[in-house]
Formats: C-alpha cells, sequence, structure tokens
C-alpha cells in the first residue's frame, strides 16, 4: 500500500515557513501533561512520605526537673503524680523511684504493711514495710523496687537525685537511671 502525501496547495493549508517546526498536535499536548502530572503526584508522595519521618514536635516532659526542697519531702515516701515518682527520706538521705511499672507501664500504688515482713531477696534478708501493686495486671514489688509476683519483667527504676547550688532545690534526672544502692545526702 502507497502512502498519500497531500502537497499543502491540495489540502489547502498554507505552506509552515521554511526552519519552523509544525505547531503540537492535542495528542503531544495531553502526552506531555499526563507525564508531567506522573511525574509531579510522584514527587508529592516522596516528599510527604519523607516528611512523614521528621516529627513537628516532640510531647514529652522533661527528662530533668526541679521537684522541690529537701525541707518539702515529710520522712518516709512522698509520691509526685505529675513525675510518677515516688521520693523516699530517710533523715537526711534521699532516693527516687519510679512509679511506672514494669509491665505495660500502669502507675504502681504503695501499700503500707500492717506488720513488717522478713524477704530475701538476692540472697540477703530484708524488712519489709511496704510495698507496690500494680492495678492493671497484678504485678508486686517489694520495698525496694524489686518485682516478685505478676508478669513484670524487671524491678522499678531508680534516678539520679541531685541538689542546685543556686537555690538547693532537689533535682531528678530521668535520662539517667542509677543502681538501686544510689542516695542523695543532703
Amino acid at each position: 500500500m502507497k502512502s498519500l502525501k497531500l502537497s499543502h496547495e491540495a489540502t489547502g493549508l498554507p505552506e509552515p515557513p521554511p526552519g519552523d517546526r509544525p505547531l503540537p498536535t492535542r495528542r503531544t499536548l495531553l502526552d506531555k501533561l499526563g507525564i508531567g502530572a506522573i511525574v509531579a503526584s510522584t514527587v508529592g508522595l516522596g516528599y510527604g512520605f519523607l516528611r512523614s519521618l521528621v516529627p513537628n514536635v516532640l510531647y514529652e516532659p522533661p527528662r530533668r526537673s526541679k521537684i522541690g526542697s529537701p525541707e518539702r519531702f515529710p520522712e518516709g515516701a512522698t509520691y509526685l503524680e505529675e513525675s510518677r515518682l515516688f521520693i523516699f527520706r530517710d533523715q537526711r538521705t534521699f532516693q527516687a523511684m519510679s512509679a511506672v511499672c514494669t509491665h505495660l507501664g500502669c502507675t504502681v500504688k504503695m501499700v503500707t504493711l500492717n506488720q513488717p515482713q522478713t524477704v530475701e531477696v538476692r540472697g540477703q534478708r530484708m524488712q519489709e514495710q511496704r510495698e507496690f501493686h500494680c492495678p492493671c495486671h497484678g504485678s508486686k514489688y517489694y520495698g525496694d523496687g524489686t518485682n516478685y509476683a505478676g508478669p513484670a519483667p524487671r524491678p522499678l527504676a531508680r534516678y539520679r537525685l541531685d541538689v542546685t547550688a543556686d537555690d538547693g532545690q532537689l533535682v531528678v534526672d530521668l535520662s539517667q537511671p542509677v543502681d538501686r544502692n544510689f542516695r542523695l545526702t543532703v
């Protein structure tokens, strides 16, 4: 089959000036718009994915905070609800222990025992006057924070305490867990 080439004279169209390109057809215009839309949507999706990996705001309480002067805390245990923290005072010695259960993060409750109990923790016999009980799933901790019943996988955390130089307040640092033998003497 022979292809027919019609001259501009036969079609009645004016002849394009020499060196000019023919005007784009509707098909080429739609092809370019479609490719441009695909590229733009791919770039937009990629940007949205990468941007989702970076948080806008971090809603966490500060890890280091002042909790008050040493005189504020009476002998024994004081619960700080805003920090979910127990502060223990024995004369001039202070300790900070978390009130967050190590199982699923519920707040443990301190239970004062009617009679002191003698328990063995890590080969040492201790007199316990209090325990901590988790109301969510039944985990139980001795007074020193050692877990002994329920699904809790580890003891309650202990945190570093310091005294500020400027106003003498106690400062707890929740980013620095300490050994259970850590004590701050004021």
